[in-house]
């Protein structure tokens, strides 16, 4: 059975690399794209109001495969895999590989060599760019944008410690499908932090229990550690210390760091049992 989420295939059209896999009218080989706008949208339907399933961030690469001649393309992001529908207009050809990456939560474009110049764009942690020389204080990417270099770091370089990472987006609002400190949600959170160290991580929660680490016995559960992933049905939480955990979550509406037997028994009076603690 393939998941949907991760497969570019529909009754009338499909990858060209699905065919002999799944069923489809028509296979096309789709066409590369990068994301051109600070953050996009994916969305289950093309519509505005369809819900948002994730984020793309600008650079990223998107392969299309379709377009239904009212401002949406349907297709599938080059990171993570996830298939949707993007606004056209957040889409561009793709330019100069990236060569850097935004590693602060937030960082702001300037169009010159000026942090007084009325900034340009707010770009979000992990945005990738393609920087052609540093100026002074500044990283100038292609388009000219002038960035704070101690915001920018090679794309190989990775942050120590991915736990550290998400407690910096504490008191960012909760949002279905978010991946930025505008909005996130519990597994973007653990996306965005694990790629920031390094580790490839999917976007859902299911996905991320079923693809990372191993399962803790009850013995090691009962002393969880720092990195430590807590997942319910539908939601995942990062363990920060003996008896704290940091996770977005919609109780709160918010990135909260919270006593882990505390949000346990929330969860629980809910409905929501603990489905596994991983280690990565």
């Amino acid at each position: 059975m393939h998941d949907p989420r991760l497969t570019p295939a529909r009754d009338d059209l499909a990858a060209k690399y699905l065919e002999g896999k799944v069923r489809a009218a028509r296979f096309v080989e789709g066409q590369d794209y990068e994301v051109g706008e600070a953050i996009a949208p994916l969305r289950r339907a093309p519509a505005s109001d369809a819900e948002q399933m994730t984020q793309a961030l600008k650079g990223e690469r998107v392969t299309i495969y379709d377009r239904n001649g009212e401002g949406w393309a349907w297709g599938q992001l080059g990171d993570d895999g996830y298939v949707g529908w993007i606004p056209d207009a957040a889409l561009t050809r793709p330019g100069a590989a990236p060569t850097h990456k935004v590693t602060t939560l937030r960082t702001l474009a300037f169009p010159g060599p000026s942090i007084k110049l009325p900034p340009v764009e707010a770009l979000a942690l992990g945005t990738k760019l393609t920087v052609i020389r540093e100026e002074g204080p500044f990283a100038v990417t292609r388009e000219g944008w002038h960035l704070p270099r101690q915001h920018v770091a090679p794309l190989e370089v990775m942050a120590k410690d991915f736990v550290a990472v998400a407690e910096q987006f504490v008191g960012t609002p909760y949002l279905w499908g978010g991946k930025s400190s505008l909005g996130i949600d519990c597994s973007g959170l653990v996306q965005v932090a694990l790629t920031a160290a390094g580790t490839g991580c999917p976007r859902d929660s299911d996905m991320q229990q079923d693809g990372l680490g191993r399962s803790l016995t009850a013995a090691e559960a009962k002393h969880p550690q720092r990195g430590d992933l807590i997942f319910w049905k539908g939601h995942v939480a990062i363990v920060r210390a003996a008896t704290t955990i940091v996770h977005a979550n919609a109780h709160h509406m918010a990135t909260v760091v919270e006593n882990t037997q505390a949000a346990i028994a929330r969860i629980k009076a809910a409905g929501s049992e603990v489905a596994a603690i991983k280690r990565l």
